[in-house]
């Protein structure tokens, strides 16, 4: 596979077609050499050369500097494929369906929410279910299920759930159009019946932070952040919902190939059509699942807001801006002088339009980062950009290396406080398991494809 990289610049390598049989269009890998040298780790060059192979793809096979191995695609994998004569992969999505973040702000001053953390952090845990559990959150009947799969975080507002300004900022104002309950499988309604407001587990989180630095402040202005004062930022999901319907999904597909002609070099990379029933029936249910997962940060951000107003009620929460970064969107685009449609896959990315917000989150006790998005990626990257630090070792590799009264000690140490629903978690989400997010980020921001808005410094972090 190497001797079929060439670099192109310092943030940029391209992977020729040829790397492997079959290639329709070439791979774009957004690294420098201190990412360039994490490629080796896994198996995630053979998957952006996979991808390359799928039918429709328009441009490239792009992998985004948080690239790692992931089912079917990597995950930093972004790729665009022709509505009218491409595929729809759930691979291309993932099992987390519309995983995410929210990003709150504030004027309550780090030193304020310091003295108030250690009865704030335990009144969050209280207030936001988390863990790996099968319920804990809101009972929802039938109707009012099937209506957050139609409606998203809309009906959390009619709920009396947060308000119409953070329905303005967030992607799509908090609802996909053409989602469809009705091709979302019993199965995956019995499990999201009772999550909706649950944080989850693994790399999820809800964090206290603090504007550490701000890199443009005009912007950082207008997205109401201000330098010293503390954050919320939430990371999740759509749950056991959205991970049923990719698993019901790939079933599906797997079954339907052989009736299209399609042969894919991975067996994780099903899919079919687009425009085939298979192709629309897994759009509509993946849309479903990306509004309960909207709906989902909706309800812990307003249960965040509610704690907080306890304990500082002269100051309110603020929602930033709410983005994915598991999901497939019909979009339009210039590629070669002329406007296409376009099914974007982003699995493990975020879009980076021009002005709008872009939520990097850190490994457990690193910053995160606020970043924006340019006309150049729109220009490149179908207006896609990174959405995290990346992994650099499995979970069960970093269990073993991890002692987690240790790593409780040494986040301590630094000003951090923790709690989690479980010990396993924290070693699992140590941060050596990732690559360096500034690093990351700094790629994205040299190449231009998102720009550094802001540096946020963790207070506190909650885990499943």
């Amino acid at each position: 596979m190497r001797e079929y990289m060439e670099r192109i610049d310092g943030e940029r390598i391209l992977l020729r077609q040829g790397a492997i049989p079959g290639m329709r269009v070439p791979g774009m890998i957004f690294a420098d050499s201190y990412i360039e040298r994490s490629l080796d780790a896994d198996n995630s060059l053979l998957q952006v050369a996979n991808v390359a192979t799928l039918p429709g793809i328009v441009g490239y096979s792009f992998a985004m500097p948080d690239i790692h191995w992931g089912y079917g695609f990597p995950i930093g994998g972004v790729a665009a494929f022709s509505a009218e004569e491409g595929i729809i992969s759930p691979g291309g999505v993932g099992y987390d369906i519309s995983c995410g973040v929210r990003l709150l702000s504030s004027r309550i001053p780090e030193q304020e929410v310091r003295k108030a953390v250690d009865s704030l952090l335990p009144a969050l845990f209280s207030a936001v279910p988390s863990g790996a559990v099968s319920g804990g959150g809101l009972e929802l009947s039938t109707r009012e299920l099937d209506a957050v799969l139609e409606n998203g975080a809309k009906w959390a507002v009619k709920k009396g759930y947060g308000t119409e300004d953070d329905l303005e900022k967030t992607e799509e104002r908090g609802c996909l159009a053409e989602a469809a309950q009705g091709v979302v499988s019993q199965r995956a309604k019995e499990r999201g019946r009772t999550q909706l407001g649950t944080l989850g587990s693994g790399n999820h989180f809800l964090e206290i932070q603090t504007v550490d630095e701000i890199y443009d402040e005009t912007t950082a202005a207008r997205m109401g952040l201000v330098e010293g004062c503390a954050t919320v930022m939430i990371h999740c999901g759509s749950r056991g919902l959205g991970h049923q319907v990719c698993d019901d999904y790939l079933k599906t597909m797997r079954r339907a190939m052989g009736r299209y002609g399609i042969e894919v070099p991975d067996r994780q990379l099903v899919c079919a059509p687009l425009n085939s029933p298979e192709g629309r029936e897994y759009l509509g249910a993946m849309r479903a699942a990306a509004n309960y997962a909207m709906a989902n940060r909706h309800i812990i951000a307003d249960s965040a807001r509610r704690v907080f107003k306890r304990f500082f009620p002269r100051e309110q929460l603020r929602t930033v801006w709410d983005v994915s970064h598991n999901l497939a969107h019909i979009e339009r685009h210039r590629w070669e002088g002329r406007e296409v449609s376009l099914c974007v896959h982003r699995k493990g990315a975020t879009r980076a339009f021009a002005g709008q917000a872009v939520l990097i989150p850190g490994s457990m006790g690193t910053e995160s980062h606020v970043l924006c998005g340019t006309e150049r990626a729109e220009q490149t990257t179908f207006g896609s950009t990174c959405h995290g630090a990346g992994r650099m070792m499995s979970r069960s590799e970093a269990l073993k290396r991890t002692d987690a009264g240790r790593l409780i000690r040494e986040l301590s140490d630094k000003g951090i406080a923790v709690m989690a629903e479980s010990r396993r978690t924290l070693g699992e989400e140590a941060p050596e398991a990732y690559k360096d997010v500034s690093s990351v980020v700094d790629v994205t921001h040299r190449a231009g494809i998102s720009t550094k808005v802001a540096r946020l410094r963790p207070i506190a972090v909650m885990k499943g």
